[in-house]
């Protein structure tokens, strides 16, 4: 479902787009698609596989969360 939340967003800077506010894994779905550096790695498709298993249900969005915050570090975004 995508009204989804995390219980404390992030906040990642992207060189471009400047800084998104990310609250749950819909948000992050669109920020890994739309906004997310031209290398994309392992962490990347984690991300983005279990950002979909949470709105499907099959992952809760804590672990969507983990897996959006791996890939912002392996990507070497800013997060706060």
């Amino acid at each position: 479902m995508a009204t989804e939340r995390w219980n404390d967003p992030i906040k990642v800077g992207f060189e471009e787009a400047g800084a998104r506010t990310v609250n749950g894994p819909f948000d992050a779905l669109a920020c890994l698609a739309e906004h997310w550096p031209a290398v994309r790695g392992l962490k990347y498709l984690k991300a983005r596989s279990a950002c979909r298993a949470a709105l499907d249900g099959r992952k809760t969005v804590e672990e969507a969360r983990a897996e959006f915050m791996a890939a912002a570090e392996e990507a070497k975004l800013k997060v706060h």
